[in-house]
């Protein structure tokens, strides 16, 4: 049988994931092109041929999705392999007409032919959209598994922007191997975290080769997922975070309900803040797909290091960037916190925006009075930095998960934004855990 041509469709993670375990060495398929969005500037360069394998030595081409329908006809495809997450179902079979439109097959890929078998027990942590406190209930799981003595060792779902060979593997273990490996905004929020409470992260682009490297320190391997995606490993514990604020959305987005219909726990988190309407859709569409699933209800309070700065100013918010744009929040931890704290006003950043955030706001134009710390290149940090100084407000609510301080010259006053999941009643995360440890013979060294 003649090699089928295959597209894969993505946007820098998922579809180098499912290249790398399905596509790589099989000899039935010629995998001729990807294509990349919701990331910018990650088209127009290729899939290394150091990363690619013997059956690719000049590499892959990246296009953008724009230039599907006639990438299909010029290179004669035969299916296209849809890759990338956190969007609705609608926009995942508007992409299908496209490519049946232009003749092709449109495929997904499931976990059976994705996911990588570990040596060592695995938890999966999860959510059902981008925002929904998926990083902060992994951070305490990591952390309630060291106090129990365990070596746990995180590995994040990709985010690889920049030089894709460097990017194979990457191991953090400190700030500073943040600089080292020249991470960006979107990086730094998701890794800071882990290094700094002692704990080391692992990501790149070769998660086989990635999951090996943090086998030989790990007692236990945290799968940090992201986007609304399923693990890239086999779970012995999968964890999937739902999120109030946007019901409804755990049964219309990919692949979210993947994510839920798989989890073996589900955390209902923002209890505190979502309304009980709300709350109450996700109960009864987890109880009508997953209803084996344990249910744990989850809060998360907000702090803040100087609420003075607060009460009675004009604010600026400035949020996670990913949870705005294709996450689509309307709101976030900073503009929970102005409210809470007693801000006057809420400045709107729009009419200050330049260079490549002006363009983010075209993109996402629903983002409303809220600044999204956008920071995949140079030149979007600079415009961040420049966007803060011109947007006239007496106070700067920082509510991204790393301190934006460090990253950027912000001449303004202040206020860091902190939030941690926080159970309610029972069942509980420590008794999920200790069932999984006694499971697998593990406790305290």
């Amino acid at each position: 049988m003649a090699k089928r041509n295959v597209i894969i469709i993505g946007a820098a993670g998922r579809d180098f994931h499912n290249f790398n375990t399905f596509f790589r060495d099989n000899a039935d398929y010629n995998v001729v092109a990807f294509t990349a969005a919701q990331i910018p500037d990650i088209d127009d360069r290729k899939y290394p041929a150091a990363l690619a394998g013997k059956l690719y030595p000049d590499g892959i081409p990246i296009h953008a999705e724009s230039e599907l329908p006639e990438l299909i006809k010029k290179l004669k495809v035969d299916e296209c392999v849809f890759s990338y997450s956190d969007v609705p179902y609608t926009h995942v079979m508007g992409v299908g007409a496209i490519v049946n439109a232009a003749g092709a097959t449109f495929r997904l890929l499931g976990p059976n032919d994705t996911q990588v078998k570990s040596t060592k027990p695995v938890i999966g942590v999860c959510a059902v959209r981008t925002g929904a406190g998926k990083s902060q209930t992994s951070r305490k799981i990591v952390q309630m598994l060291m106090d129990k003595g365990l070596k746990v060792v995180a590995i994040r779902h990709p985010m690889p922007y920049g030089d894709l060979v460097k990017q194979k593997v990457q191991r953090f273990a400190t700030v500073e191997d943040l600089k080292k490996h020249e991470c960006t905004i979107e990086e730094m929020e998701e890794y800071e975290p882990h290094v700094v409470r002692g704990n080391v992260i692992y990501a790149g682009v070769d998660y086989e080769a990635i999951l090996r490297e943090a086998e030989k320190e790990a007692d236990v391997i945290l799968w940090d997922g992201g986007n609304n995606d399923f693990p890239f490993y086999k779970t012995d514990l999968l964890i999937t975070v739902a999120d109030p604020h946007r019901p409804g959305n755990e049964v219309s987005f990919y692949p979210g309900e993947v994510s839920l219909r798989m989890a073996d726990v589900i955390v209902i988190n923002k209890i505190d803040t979502a309304s009980p309407e709300g709350i109450q859709t996700v109960r009864e569409n987890i109880q009508r797909v997953n209803p084996k699933a344990t249910v744990i209800d989850g809060a998360s309070p907000i702090t803040v290091d100087k609420p003075e700065l607060i009460k009675g100013k004009k604010v600026l918010c400035v949020e996670d960037g990913p949870t705005l744009t294709h996450g689509h929040m309307k709101i976030g931890a900073g503009v929970v916190a102005a409210r809470k704290f007693g801000a006057a006003e809420l400045v709107d950043p729009r009419p200050y925006v330049v260079g490549k955030l002006a363009e983010t706001f075209k993109i996402y134009p629903n983002i409303g009075t809220l600044l999204p710390a956008m920071g995949y290149g140079e030149q979007q940090v600079k415009d961040l930095e420049k966007t803060i100084e011109k947007t006239e407000c007496d106070t700067v609510l920082i509510a991204t998960p790393i301190d934006l301080n460090r990253i950027v010259k912000i001449q303004k006053p202040t206020v860091k934004v902190g939030y941690d999941l926080q159970e309610i009643g029972n069942p509980n995360l420590s008794e999920v855990l200790d069932d999984f440890l006694k499971k697998h013979a593990l406790g305290k060294k």
